[in-house]
């Protein structure tokens, strides 16, 4: 027989581990529930920062108040806490379609090495040469079609891919004029409206859209300044050099007491013409204060295609002229009528400077002549201007490859004219950067000029090894020795 104490004992002790193994179950049952609410919290609120792109109309929906502004956090970088990280953008819309094209892969590939490395040059992470406080972070806006070019040429480098197609496809583009003409407009057609993606990189409060073929030459420290906390409260320029002398803050602006300023560009004075109303910005350079909402209301002027054949955008005068059906015409007619006072021209001489002769005829022995083609629109300002090609080096914050031509086609350009001085310096400035980056970036051996039979062991090129630093070995893009980009 069991004694009754024996049993209740028994039971007693059944009940107990029974009660263990049910709390142990409901406190399992817990944290797996916590971790699967947790995962998809912070999932969702991934989601909610980074935004979604509606695929049906590629406009931009952010939940929320959208992405924080990447600024310096804690780290410092070299002794210096920095402002802001600057979100640096390029697009590329294209790859080469025949064998004809083979400086284009230099074009991507060492283009974006060497532009990369002096934005790294004028940023806080060359504190204190540079006197910068703003760090960068490097983008690609890569059009679907360009991915397998770019992808290979740009992630080696540290660019952040981002594939893209064009903002509205062409059959959704309601006026009958554009959607039939802009795919064959300007330099790439409306592949070039990719270059608007840069307004959606929220996480920055500033980005800079540059093209392949630019170089900074000097921080420009003063124009996010400006965008991030404002203008001078003594109103002044701030120390920027804009266009005409013009005051920073514009009449309407001020008017409408908004002080708020959102985009600095260049305009294209080449492709200005007596008698235009309004004259195209270069597509190579912007500096933008990013929105999800400029980015949508971009979208909605493109799919609403109000494009008139002789008369641009609105009808208006924005246009026609080169690229105006796309990047070029549609900055302007966004900043100049549709958010007068946001957006400020700059000097073309210190921002994006291309070397160009600013008058309307011939430049001969050093001699100008001409109109002004930057004061066509300005009565006050025909016959006063100022020759970006006779600016010192030294005061350009950007200069822009074009009508210098690409420094990867080894052009000595040295004949003692006006024409060729600047680009000359310009040219040469390229290479002293290329020359930077693999030496001290990549840690390649340095080699003084004066060594040429080492330079030419090492790195391949003779051909005036003073200017070219040992990377072409003849004149011409044939001449070229590409980037060898480390793995």
């Amino acid at each position: 027989m069991v004694s009754l104490n024996s049993r209740r004992g028994a039971a007693h002790h059944h009940v107990r581990h029974a009660l263990v193994a049910r709390l142990i179950i409901g406190f399992v049952t817990i944290l797996i529930s916590a971790i699967i609410i947790g995962y998809y919290y912070v999932l969702s609120s991934t989601i909610q920062a980074a935004g979604k792109i509606n695929r049906s109309d590629n406009s931009v929906d952010v939940n929320g108040n959208g992405g924080n502004s990447i600024r310096g956090g804690t780290t410092e970088i070299h002794g210096k806490q920095p402002i802001a990280t600057i979100g640096y953008a390029i697009t590329v819309s294209g790859c080469p379609s025949g064998k004809d094209r083979g400086d284009f892969g230099a074009g991507i590939s060492d283009g974006a090495a060497i532009l990369q490395h002096s934005i790294r040059l004028n940023s806080i992470q060359n504190y204190p040469q540079s006197q910068s406080l703003y760090d960068y972070k490097m983008y690609a806006l890569v059009h679907v079609e360009a991915e397998w070019c770019a992808r290979p040429a740009l992630e080696p480098l540290g660019y952040e891919i981002l594939i893209r197609d064009v903002p509205v496809p062409l059959a959704e583009i309601e006026g009958k004029y554009l959607r039939e003409k802009v795919a064959d407009n300007g330099c790439c057609g409306d592949k070039e409206f990719v270059k608007l993606y840069a307004f959606t990189l929220i996480q920055h409060p500033v980005v800079v859209h540059l093209d392949l073929d630019t170089l900074v030459l000097k921080p420009m420290d003063k124009l996010y300044n400006v965008i991030i906390n404002g203008p001078p409260k003594d109103g002044s320029n701030g120390g920027i050099d804009v266009a005409f002398d013009d005051p920073l803050i514009s009449t309407t602006a001020a008017s409408t007491n908004d002080n708020k300023i959102d985009a600095f560009f260049t305009r294209d004075y080449n492709m200005a013409h007596n008698g235009m109303k309004h004259v195209g910005v270069q597509g190579g350079f912007l500096v933008l204060r990013p929105s999800i909402d400029a980015y949508n209301e971009f979208v909605s002027i493109i799919r609403k295609g109000d494009f008139q054949e002789s008369r641009g955008w609105g009808g208006l005068g924005f246009g026609p002229f080169y690229g105006s059906m796309t990047f070029q015409g549609i900055i302007p007619y966004f900043y100049d009528h549709l958010h007068p006072g946001t957006g400020i021209e700059l000097n073309h001489c210190t921002y994006n400077n291309m070397a160009d002769n600013p008058r309307d005829e011939p430049t001969r022995n050093d001699i100008v002549s001409g109109r002004c083609r930057d004061g066509y629109n300005r009565p006050d300002k025909h016959d006063v201007c100022e020759d970006c090609r006779s600016r010192p080096i030294e005061n350009v914050a950007t200069t822009h490859f074009t009508l210098c031509q690409k420094p990867w086609e080894c052009l000595p350009q040295s004949a003692d004219r006006i024409q060729e001085r600047l680009c000359r310096k310009f040219h040469h400035e390229w290479y002293r950067v290329r020359e930077d980056l693999e030496t001290s970036i990549w840690g390649r051996e340095s080699i003084p000029l004066t060594n040429t039979e080492e330079i030419i062991k090492t790195r391949g090129g003779a051909f005036e090894i003073d200017h070219f630093r040992g990377y072409c070995n003849g004149h011409g893009k044939n001449g070229y020795i590409k980037v060898n980009i480390p793995s």
